[in-house]
């Protein structure tokens, strides 16, 4: 009270003889780091509460979503018989009309897909360089319906068949 700090009063030294800024208390002119790193905390804390909601809403979505109508299928069986490798094409569970290619099949080869009504059923072999001879038959609902053979270097042959789409 007589120009003299208080703690010079009780004969300790005041923080500004020690060259240390003093606090006053009034915020003015004061540099607050842990103020700024509040905020820094607060604005990550939101953000990412933020991506947790939208990977949530998208996890926790429950609205179905409507299903594509099934075509009815039909089983048929493709069989390649014969010694060495060929390759085989043939159609399967795809509306597409594509086929499906297995490159150096080892024979003798067999596989029974589900084959869309409407679409025609089909297996095509190529022999390679070598030669020799080999079958494909096909059957559809296990009734063969037909057999080809291939022969000599990179010979072909192709088993067809129809499925209706009224499924008769």
């Amino acid at each position: 009270m007589n120009g003299v700090p208080s703690d010079a009063r009780n004969g300790a030294p005041s923080d500004t003889e020690n060259g240390a800024p003093s606090d006053t208390g009034s915020g003015v002119g004061s540099k607050d780091s842990s103020g700024a790193g509040r905020a820094v905390v607060l604005v990550a804390a939101v953000l990412l509460l933020a991506c947790a909601g939208l990977v949530g809403y998208g996890l926790l979505d429950t609205e179905e979503e409507p299903e594509k109508p099934s075509t009815p299928t039909a089983a048929v069986t493709y069989e390649v018989t014969g010694d060495g490798t060929a390759e085989i094409s043939f159609l399967g569970r795809n509306e597409d009309g594509t086929a499906t290619v297995v490159r150096d099949a080892e024979l003798p080869w067999k596989r029974t897909v589900r084959v869309p009504l409407g679409m025609a059923p089909t297996v095509a072999i190529v022999l390679g360089e070598k030669g020799g001879q080999a079958s494909c038959t096909l059957a559809v609902r296990g009734k063969h319906v037909q057999r080809a053979t291939a022969m000599g270097a990179f010979g072909r042959a192709t088993c067809a068949g129809a499925l209706p789409a009224d499924g008769n």
